[in-house]
């Protein structure tokens, strides 16, 4: 702690003594803003979108602008007390030149009223203008994937979106990895979401394709994020947008697979913005089918099950928001997010078990019950200085997320076994509560840029579990006593960072950083037999690096190094075991040590005309990886059966290459492609070094995707994409591979502002199956997972209220550092 309020200290002593250095404050003035109302001079409407520039009085070069709305109204931000051109001007119009347009520092806000637009001699008779976003851009710091002007989305959730994204690929289960690795931090607007702290496959499952404008992928964090681990970040940005008066959006989709609905509104009325959100999902019952067979290497086990399973999910999500510019240098902000969702699995399978040649079969029955409710708190406060770019925010975030997970298994068998039936009830109550608080500072120098902060967060888990078994032919039940608990997890991190931004010679752009972190580790049950208790504390200091080289033809090539420290999250921790199939149980490892990576990257991009170019070549090295790790354990019947939990397995070296090109042929045509292709090099630990044969070899990876978008007259357009996954490697086998094909058609309606699409989903393959295979020196384990994949969606959407926009930077907490949850674990579908 003593480390943090050095930093803290010498934070505030810093920012105050730059504030008095000489000229540091007179550089800049006071900023406000120029607003006006375009008008036609013989109609008297408003003539929509004109295109408004702000230059210094007596020059054509224009520094500001802005463009008008629906309405005719248009406003410029940040204009600088003193005097101006201004020039309005849109086709079929004679173009007007207001000189001098002048501000003061006395009154910076200026309205200038109705400005008159008289029709030119040579008006044309119509005009049609028409524009299309990107639908990826290509930034020097990220790749950003515009959601929104994807044709082919309608009614899904959040992992069909993420599966189009380059770089990423999403598996049939709703994993998701960043260049072959599961280490991902996912954000929602910036920040982090307590139901990711779960099974994160099924909270983006839990979010509506339709509810999200765009995806960035961020490769190389700097240090002013958490240490996050080995792969990245990916920041889902919501339709959330700041707009003037009234304004909103309603998204709706129904499919054969899948449903959802969401709805946006936003009030700016002067510096006060308010904005809420309300959206659903259901999917249809889903019927699974599951095959598993499990062989011990000498043939004296062999346990197989044969059945079905049904899956049903629902999930409802929320905001409210509010944001005031108290003046032009304070302004302040509160949102509160709520997320609820829900899935149940009701399953029957067949059990045929031999055991030393002794045959035993029964039924089992399985009704398994998942519930995440939580809520985000996020508040924040900035104050700039008058040097421009000097600023300093605070940030406080307090996140809850309960994860409710019960199941009951009935075990029947045939009459005349001598075996009683029962049924197994197990309940497990995790809560998850998180208290963040930030500062960080801005400075700009001359030609170098500086940001510091500091930063803590407070974890509290707590997890009540416990497992009863009931006997109808008694009417009895039993309690098992290291199966009933209460386990108590706390984690604090605290964590200052400092970066330097600056160019040189003007091709080269440079920016470096160092991150300090320490953290503090107790748990404890209330029964020391049970689960031993831990206590450890240990610091990582994670430096940053990257450079950037610019060529003409708008070509760069970037090299980054950066380490990272990724702790496990409530998915992998939570000690709850869940045997709703005994034979194939699952828990979580409060023992688990964070992962250390170190990332180097070579990147080159290009952009030629209509072509976009990405292509990177990349290292990391990982140790303490955690995996699932499957193992043989006596079940309380005393029969063997499968347990998965998670380790730190060993250190895995990764050499991989990723593309990602763009291009227009023909003007209505944009073809994209993206391969990833990476290694996985696992040296295992002494602990695991015996469990699997296969360690030693190294094994190549890949995800590849291709669309296509054409655009029609008359507002329609259509896409087709298609994607391929190679199964994923772990030291014990390989996880299913995953390929998709998709067709969507979209109409623009009420002058584009909406739209009604449809999608088909695979429409030549009814079912797809996916085989998982696992091989240890004691077992080999199979098993293939069909489940119904052929879907038709339908989509519509409506925009109103006002096009104009005003940007303004993301503000508040950014918790990067937790390796979140894969499906497969607690809440998850094998065996049933």
């Amino acid at each position: 702690m003593k480390y943090l309020y050095i930093f803290i200290i010498s934070l505030i002593f810093n920012a105050n003594l730059f504030a008095q250095f000489p000229g540091a404050n007179s550089q800049n003035t006071l900023v406000g803003k120029i607003t006006a109302t375009v008008i036609d001079s013989v109609t008297k409407k408003p003539v929509e979108y004109a295109t408004i520039a702000l230059g210094k009085t007596g020059q054509t070069k224009s520094t500001n602008g802005s463009l008008a709305d629906g309405k005719g109204f248009f406003k410029i931000e940040n204009v600088k007390a003193g005097k101006y051109r201004l020039t309005v001007s849109f086709i079929g119009y004679n173009t007007k030149i207001i000189d001098p347009v002048e501000t003061t520092l006395s009154k910076p806000d200026l309205n200038l009223g109705e400005i008159i637009l008289s029709p030119s001699n040579k008006m044309l008779n119509e005009v049609t203008v028409t524009g299309q976003a990107n639908l990826i851009e290509n930034k020097i710091d990220k790749i950003v994937y515009n959601a929104e002007k994807d044709v082919a989305i309608a009614g899904g959730n959040s992992t069909d979106v993420l599966r189009k994204v380059p770089l990423l690929s999403v598996d049939y289960d709703g994993n998701l990895s960043l260049r072959g690795s599961n280490n991902v931090k996912v954000l929602i607007n910036g920040k982090p979401s307590g139901t990711m702290a779960g099974n994160m496959a099924d909270a983006l499952k839990a979010i509506p394709a339709d509810q999200i404008k765009s995806v960035e992928v961020i490769t190389s964090p700097s240090a002013k994020y958490d240490a996050e681990g080995t792969s990245g970040i990916v920041n889902i940005i919501t339709k959330k947008t700041n707009l003037e008066g009234i304004s909103g959006s309603v998204n709706a989709g129904v499919g054969t697979r899948q449903n959802s609905g969401n709805a946006n509104l936003n009030v700016k009325k002067g510096r006060l913005t308010l904005s809420g959100n309300a959206g659903g999902y259901y999917s249809w019952p889903q019927t699974s089918k599951l095959d598993f067979n499990k062989t011990s290497t000498d043939q004296s086990v062999i346990l197989t099950q044969k059945g079905e399973s049904t899956t049903e999910r629902l999930a409802t999500n929320g905001s409210l928001g509010a944001d005031y510019d108290i003046n032009n240098y304070n302004s302040i902000s509160s949102s509160l997010k709520l997320n609820w969702f829900e899935f149940s699995i009701d399953g029957t399978n067949f059990n045929s078990n031999k055991f030393a040649n002794i045959l035993s079969q029964f039924n089992r029955n399985t009704d398994n019950k998942t519930k995440v409710i939580g809520y985000d708190w996020n508040n924040d406060y900035t104050h700039k200085f008058k040097k421009e770019g000097q600023e300093i925010s605070f940030a406080f975030q307090f996140t809850n997320s309960n994860l409710d997970n019960n199941y009951n298994s009935d075990f029947l068998f045939p009459s005349g076994s001598g075996v009683r039936d029962s049924t197994e009830l197990g309940v497990s109550d995790a809560v998850n509560k998180e208290k963040t608080f930030q500062i960080d500072y801005t400075h700009p120098f001359k030609k170098v840029i500086w940001e510091v902060g500091v930063k803590s967060i407070l974890r509290d888990i707590t997890n009540d579990s416990g497992v009863d078994v009931y006997y109808p032919s008694t009417n009895t039940t039993t309690s098992n006593p290291n199966r009933n608990y209460i386990y108590n997890y706390n984690q604090d991190v605290y964590a200052g960072y400092s970066t330097f931004g600056f160019t040189l010679a003007k091709k080269y752009g440079v920016k470096a950083g160092v991150r300090f972190e320490g953290t503090s580790i107790n748990g404890s049950a209330n029964s020391a037999s049970v689960i031993q208790p831990i206590d450890n504390d240990y610091h990582n200091v994670t430096p940053s690096f990257v450079v950037s080289r610019s060529f003409k033809n708008f070509q760069t090539v970037k090299f980054s190094y950066n380490q990272r420290i990724q702790r496990p999250s409530l998915f992998y921790l939570n000690p709850f075991r869940n045997s709703s199939d005994p034979l194939n149980a699952t828990e979580g490892n409060p023992q688990l040590s964070p992962e250390i990576s170190d990332n180097f990257e070579l990147n080159y991009s290009t952009f030629i005309k209509t072509t976009i170019i990405n292509a990177s070549v990349y290292y990391r090295k990982t140790n303490d990886v955690i995996e699932s790790v499957v193992s043989n354990y006596t079940t309380e019947s005393g029969k063997p059966g499968s347990l998965t939990t998670y380790q730190n397995v060993g250190a895995n070296n990764s050499f991989g290459f990723n593309f990602f090109g763009s291009v227009n042929p023909v003007k209505p045509l944009t073809l994209r492609a993206n391969l990833n292709v990476n290694s996985y090099d696992i040296k295992l630990n002494s602990q695991n070094a015996g469990i699997a044969g296969q360690s030693d070899k190294t094994y190549f990876m890949y995800n590849a995707f291709a669309s296509a978008t054409y655009l029609f007259p008359k507002g329609f357009t259509l896409e087709t994409f298609l994607i391929t996954n190679s199964p994923r490697r772990t030291f014990q086998g390989k996880n299913p591979s995953f390929n998709m094909w998709s067709l969507g058609v979209k109409k623009e309606l009420f002058n584009k502002k909406g739209s009604v699409g449809i999608s088909i989903i695979d429409p030549f393959n009814e079912r797809k199956n996916f085989k998982t295979e696992i091989n240890t020196a004691d077992f080999t384990q199979r098993s293939n997972f069909s489940i119904p994949f052929r879907s038709v969606g339908v989509n519509f959407s409506w925009r109103f209220g006002s096009l104009k926009v005003s940007n303004k930077p993301k503000r508040g907490v950014k918790n990067d550092d937790l390796k979140q949850g894969e499906s497969g674990g607690q809440g998850g579908n094998m065996g049933n």
